[in-house]
């Protein structure tokens, strides 16, 4: 795990965003070109899914939404790159948390059906507080990393369904309600199409 990247303390917000913001794309479109040139197959697998923040009593399910591209090197490898977008509520709905990483990953495929393995990613927490607290929201930067795995099944010729699981690490984050940090590590369960092309 790294350290939250802080916002700097003189003016230039905006200015500071877009620099996050095309640290990040250029960061996507490397993997992405990376992934291409390396793999021998490629898969696009939109999929849907289910997060639960591990450390807070808010203990609810949250729907989450992503978009992978994943190749294989070889037949006990494959690289992927993926964008995802999740929201939850904390702090008994006083503080909204949504976020969008963008993660690679390496996987080992042990069998045909099975990948586990694990990456990193940059992972962007917006933190929106309850308007009736007076609070300015705030977005925040991380590098954080996550083990995971899965299991494919054959639907046809070119389209697999994959089912998959991944437990995210991330640092803890300041938050303005209480003196207490937020913990954002999770567990998402995700269930997509791998479509090969």
């Amino acid at each position: 795990m790294m350290k939250t990247t802080q916002r700097p303390q003189f003016g230039g917000e905006a200015m500071w965003i877009l620099e996050r913001t095309l640290i990040g794309t250029a960061l996507l479109l490397a993997m992405l070109l990376v992934t291409v040139q390396l793999a021998r197959a490629v898969e696009i697998i939109p999929s849907v899914g289910a997060t639960r923040a591990v450390h807070t009593d808010d203990n609810t399910t949250q729907f989450s939404g992503g978009l992978a591209l994943r190749g294989d090197m070889g037949s006990l490898f494959a690289v992927e790159i993926g964008a995802s977008y999740r929201s939850e509520d904390r702090l008994d709905g006083d503080l909204k948390v949504t976020q969008w990483p963008i993660t690679a990953s390496l996987w080992l495929k042990p069998a045909s059906m099975l990948y586990v393995g694990g990456g990193a990613g940059w992972y962007q927490t917006s933190l929106a507080y309850e308007s009736s607290l007076a609070l300015e929201d705030e977005t925040r930067q991380q590098f954080g990393v996550h083990l995971g795995g899965g299991v494919r099944v054959p639907l046809m010729s070119r389209v697999k369904l994959d089912l998959g699981g991944r437990y995210v690490f991330l640092d803890e984050i300041d938050q303005k309600i209480s003196t207490k940090k937020l913990d954002p590590d999770s567990w998402t369960t995700s269930l997509g199409l791998a479509i090969r092309f």
